[in-house]
């Protein structure tokens, strides 16, 4: 089928200026675009006139949103910022404001060209665009073997792709090497997907394996593979240990090489204890991006999100924003890292000060986030450790193959050993 004009016309801005683009977008993604015509431009062109007919929304007399008592009474907010539609981009304000805290938090990117953030439905919508923009079915994703379960649905159901895997530790930590031979296995697009700290290990590389797995990604596209690099950065900023990374890698592969386009997703979800307000955002960078490739790659992410679920919560941007103009919003935030680093320390010294648990179980790295996972000895079955913490033991844990999960995020101080003492026992009641 024909690509419409509008697309063509994106598709053209991007070969001028970044070429090697083009060759990652997926069909859907070279296809897609953000109408300038029809609608939204007619309503666009008829903002602020005395009688307007083309909003799509019911208005009280005095020209503010329609809306019921019942519900308007829970918002100290002005109507029009939380009944509304915002922008299939996002609230404008909103952008500008997360695009200044991710050089805030990541000071490496001071001075680089990166897009302006488009808002999503939180993150695993905005991974869904990513998807959407970039994966064609059958395209393989390197990425480690332990990861969140819902890329399955996404990638594999949604879309058709294929996991192409790599063991995700050595005995010293990440597993650079292995990461290395996956990007330089062949040539052409690769799609690579990192996630830290990592759901489910709780892992955040090291300062030097950072260096490292930037290297091996500079090195692939030195060798003519065009790479797009999506950036999960769900649990960014909760790193509870010295020498461990503590900016995205997007900092780093922001302007890295032409070949290779840096996708970061992100959002307010766990960064700012808001799970169910549903604000993420997709923020691109390569080198020689200029704002004319940016604002092409956001037409088609924002024309990607209008054609999915048209834009996302204006109530919920609202709230997000207002609290990051709050002149008490930083010290709300490191109250509530030391919170989770306390129980992190807790974790470590339950761990440490009971060697007698290694007899059933043994922790994998962790540094970071929300999870821990431990590996239970040979001969017995994680699956039936997790029903016997449940009937046994009333306590709950997540098992995927031989692991258990552990989120010590939501586990009080107190608790953790405790916690720790049970999943030991039902081990042991396990192995019989």
């Amino acid at each position: 089928m024909a690509l419409n004009p509008q697309a063509e016309e994106l598709n053209t801005v991007i070969l001028e200026n970044c070429p090697a683009v083009l060759e990652m977008l997926s069909e859907k993604g070279s296809g897609i675009f953000f109408p300038k015509e029809g609608i939204l431009a007619q309503t666009a062109e008829a903002k602020g006139k005395k009688f307007n007919a083309t909003i799509g929304i019911a208005t009280e007399d005095d020209g503010s949103p329609m809306r019921l008592a019942s519900i308007a009474k829970h918002f100290d907010i002005p109507p029009a910022n939380a009944f509304s539609y915002a922008s299939s981009y996002g609230k404008p304000e909103l952008r500008e404001k997360w695009k200044q805290l991710i050089v805030q938090k990541n000071p490496s990117l001071k001075g680089k060209a990166v897009s302006t953030p488009v808002v999503t439905n939180a993150l695993t919508h905005g991974l869904t665009m990513a998807a959407y923009l970039f994966m064609d079915p059958d395209d393989a994703i390197i990425q480690p073997d332990l990861f969140w379960g819902n890329y399955k649905l996404m990638f594999l159901n949604g879309y058709g792709t294929k996991f192409d895997m790599f063991p995700t530790f050595t005995e010293k930590g990440f597993n650079v090497k292995a990461f290395e031979e996956k990007l330089l296995t062949g040539l052409g697009k690769k799609i690579v997907l990192l996630n830290f700290p990592n759901n489910p290990t709780g892992y955040t590389p090291t300062e030097e394996e950072a260096r490292q797995i930037v290297a091996a990604i500079k090195k692939a596209a030195e060798k003519d593979s065009t790479i797009v690099v999506l950036i999960d950065d769900a649990y960014f900023g909760l790193v509870y240990e010295k020498g461990i990374e503590r900016q995205s890698l997007f900092a780093y592969l922001a302007d890295l090489h032409p070949n290779v386009l840096a996708v970061k997703l992100d959002g307010a979800t766990k960064e700012d204890y808001v799970w169910g307000f549903r604000v993420g955002f997709v923020t691109f960078g390569i080198k020689g991006g200029n704002e004319a490739f940016y604002k092409a790659m956001e037409a088609k992410t924002a024309g990607a999100i209008r054609g999915s679920i048209s834009n996302a919560s204006h109530l919920s941007q609202s709230l997000v924003l207002s609290a990051y103009d709050s002149s008490t919003y930083a010290s709300e935030k490191k109250q509530k890292y030391e919170l989770l680093k306390s129980r992190y320390e807790e974790v470590k010294s339950v761990l440490k000060a009971h060697p007698e648990y290694a007899e059933c179980f043994t922790a994998l790295p962790f540094n970071s986030g929300y999870f821990m996972c431990v590996r239970v000895a040979k001969g017995i079955d994680a699956e039936k450790v997790r029903k016997k913490l449940l009937d046994r033991y009333d306590t709950g844990v997540i098992s995927t193959g031989d692991l258990l999960r552990i989120a010590f995020s939501s586990i009080k101080k107190e608790s953790i050993l405790p916690l720790f003492k049970n999943i030991f026992n039902a081990c042991k009641d396990v192995r019989g």
